[in-house]
């Protein structure tokens, strides 16, 4: 389905949860967040009929997200049933691996065919502080057992924080280029935890290219600018929001766990899809994408207007 600035909307993104097992600093506030009772989540099953009725539409590509998607139990069944909805080509889940050591096969054998791990750092104790409560072993665990597991095309995420992680590009870029895999460096965006952060941490993708002036562009996949790594497979994607806006070629919606359709990460517009079904349901999907806003404001000094934290809306 198109929205009303002719964008075809086939890309889905289901949080299962706002749940996660790490608390990093950009994220999560330091003591959790307050749990929500069972019955504000969605079921899998409600999840599972409002991704069908996406499919109705022309979504073609789901990604399953939290939180952290495999602290929730069940997943590994919800994510076999995905794979098996008509015209669905791509399911991919977001994770920040350090639970895949002991999933990664079931992961690949439930029909998950694309795999992104969020790793901002190599530091032991870097990592540690970021994370507030993880180990970058059992980061590092998980990635491996996904090379083991036969994912192909893994893509690494690292959210680019000035005077935290800047100083680790070059390690990043070199990690991507040992194992073959593609590192994105993700802007930080100013929402949710680091809203009101100084503006010296807000550091555009711009300064992975002068930090290693040596990558190859390669042309770009998604919201992603790509480039080669000379002498390997590996690549690097810069990821922009906030200096270069791509809210032209946006083709996503987001379900939340508690079953609003968020048209825009950046926007407070939320379409509860809980209790609907059949061409009731269909219907209120169809109005939350004509909702889908031209662009947001962050390019232009504006927060997020967002209500939500990224742990309770999904990467």
């Amino acid at each position: 389905m198109d929205d009303l600035y002719n964008r075809k909307i086939d890309y889905l993104r289901i949080s299962v949860t706002d749940r996660c097992n790490l608390r990093c600093f950009y994220c999560m506030p330091e003591c959790g967040i307050e749990k929500s009772r069972h019955s504000d989540i969605a079921s899998f099953e409600e999840l599972y009929e409002m991704a069908l009725a996406c499919t109705a539409l022309g979504v073609h590509k789901i990604r399953v997200t939290g939180g952290e998607p495999l602290v929730r139990l069940g997943v590994l069944a919800f994510l076999k049933k995905l794979g098996g909805l008509p015209g669905v080509d791509t399911l991919c889940i977001t994770t920040n691996g350090s639970l895949l050591a002991g999933c990664a096969n079931e992961l690949k054998e439930a029909g998950v065919n694309r795999l992104n791990i969020s790793l901002d750092t190599l530091n032991p104790e870097k990592y540690r502080r970021i994370s507030r409560v993880g180990t970058l072993s059992a980061a590092l665990d998980g990635f491996h057992a996904a090379l083991s597991a036969g994912f192909e095309n893994i893509k690494v995420n690292a959210v680019l924080i000035g005077g935290v992680n800047d100083d680790e590009i070059e390690d990043l870029v070199n990690f991507a280029g040992k194992y073959g895999i593609t590192l994105r460096f993700i802007e930080l965006m100013p929402i949710g935890e680091c809203a009101g952060w100084d503006k010296s941490h807000f550091i555009s993708g711009e300064t992975v290219l002068k930090r290693v002036p040596g990558l190859v562009p390669i042309g770009s996949d998604g919201v992603a600018r790509l480039y080669g790594i000379p002498g390997t497979s590996g690549r690097v994607g810069l990821i922009s929001p906030v200096s270069h806006r791509f809210c032209s070629d946006c083709n996503r919606i987001r379900i939340t766990s508690d079953g609003k359709l968020k048209p825009c990460l950046h926007s407070e517009e939320e379409i509860n899809l809980r209790g609907l079904h059949g061409e009731e349901l269909l219907s209120a999907i169809k109005s939350g994408i004509l909702k889908k806003p031209l662009r947001h404001h962050l390019s232009e000094g504006e927060i997020s207007g967002s209500a939500r934290n990224m742990n309770a809306i999904g990467g």
